[in-house]
């Protein structure tokens, strides 16, 4: 029978502040051991930093709920209210079903070659030079030139997309600095997008046709499309930038270990995977809570914010063996680094597409990477990932 202690386990620990956002893996660490929940008096929100009830919640949305609450700050879920990120069942099925069947196995397999191609060309270039930033010159373009192809963008708008990207996803977090530097540009996304990809300007065999085509049959309401688009737009390139840059990252580090995925080329799959669980891109998001809780024994009250944390989750020592150690033979397909539930991320089958062409196109052509300079890290409230990661490679001589 589970006891409840007299007073909940908490923390002073600030996870958005800038040296914990550096890294944060002490900080998950400390939290994991206090217990299955913990309160974070900084931000009077509460914290899952286990597996198991990380994915628990994650899979049960009747009670840890994303309407109106997937940010820290009330005012960004009202900006959020009825969005593919902020909703739940049935008005999330409905948002969602939009773009399904673009995003489909069947329909990924079909685009499986062009993308191949893609990869290899950018791939190619960047090698040729010798050294290149992985970041900016790799991991950046591949994915934003893919996702501006899907949607139908047109070549001159897309330039404007990562920093407004970026803000998306810091105005999730408490209303810090970094929140309150992104808010005016969060504003600038939704326009940005609603004029570059309305219906007039898209191809009429893009996303954003499709999503203005289930506006004007009714199967969204008219002012849904946008808040779709910004969603796909934001969450279809950020995911994958980080995870490319930091599986080279791994790469750059760890010279026997590229060896070894060299030998064998079917561990590209693994490593990526292996990274994702590692270093999640998005670290985590928040729910609200629709009734008094039981976890393990910490009970939480109706209405609470609590904070869903991938990356604490993805390197829980009851889950993973060695947690903070990279180990690309493990098999870690149920790490929720994609999250997990109905919230599942949409766009992870072309996420996993993107990314196995981009770094299969690298091993193929090159015999080594190895760092050029230091790596600079993004510091984001919610995405985890690095801005520079200068390498050098020795391209591959058949």
């Amino acid at each position: 029978m589970r006891s409840t202690p007299t007073s909940p386990p908490s923390s002073a620990v600030d996870l958005f502040a800038d040296d914990t956002l550096i890294d944060p893996y002490p900080a998950y660490r400390e939290l994991r051991e206090q217990g299955p929940a913990v309160f974070m008096t900084a931000y009077d929100t509460w914290v899952l930093p286990r597996y198991e009830h990380v994915r628990s919640a994650l899979g049960d949305h009747r009670r840890f709920s994303s309407e109106r609450a997937v940010a820290h700050d009330d005012s960004v879920n009202d900006l959020m209210e009825d969005s593919v990120l902020a909703s739940d069942p049935p008005q999330h099925d409905r948002l969602r079903a939009v773009l399904a069947e673009k995003l489909a196995p069947r329909a990924l397999a079909d685009l499986r070659a062009g993308i191949a191609e893609q990869a290899d060309r950018l791939v190619a270039s960047v090698v040729e030079r010798g050294t290149f930033d992985a970041v900016r010159d790799l991991a950046e373009v591949f994915p934003v030139t893919v996702v501006a192809d899907l949607l139908g963008l047109p070549e001159d708008a897309r330039d404007t997309l990562l920093p407004l990207a970026d803000a998306g996803f810091n105005v999730l977090g408490p209303m810090n600095q970094r929140a309150r530097d992104a808010l005016p540009l969060n504003g600038e996304l939704f326009r940005y997008v609603a004029t570059a990809l309305a219906s007039g300007n898209v191809r009429p065999d893009g996303w954003a046709a499709a999503v203005h085509r289930a506006g004007e049959r009714g199967d969204i309401e008219p002012a849904q499309v946008v808040r779709l688009l910004v969603a796909y737009v934001v969450a279809g390139m950020d995911t994958t930038i980080n995870a490319i840059g930091n599986t080279v990252e791994v790469f750059a580090r760890n010279p026997g270990l590229f060896q070894e995925v060299r030998a064998e080329r079917a561990l590209v799959a693994r490593a990526f995977e292996e990274c994702l669980r590692l270093e999640s891109p998005a670290q985590g998001f928040f729910r609200v809570t629709t009734e008094d809780l039981d976890i393990d024994g910490v009970r939480l009250p109706a209405r609470a914010k609590v904070l869903l944390s991938f990356g604490s989750a993805n390197r829980d020592e009851r889950k993973w063996e060695r947690a903070d150690e990279f180990d690309m033979h493990r098999t870690p397909l149920d790490h929720v680094g994609f999250g997990y539930g109905v919230h599942v991320c949409a766009g992870l089958g072309l996420a996993r597409l993107e990314a196995r062409a981009v770094l299969g196109a690298l091993v193929r052509r090159v015999s080594s990477v190895e760092p050029a300079g230091e790596p600079v890290r993004r510091l984001n409230n919610v995405i985890r990932g690095l801005s520079s990661l200068p390498v050098t490679v020795r391209e591959h001589s058949a």
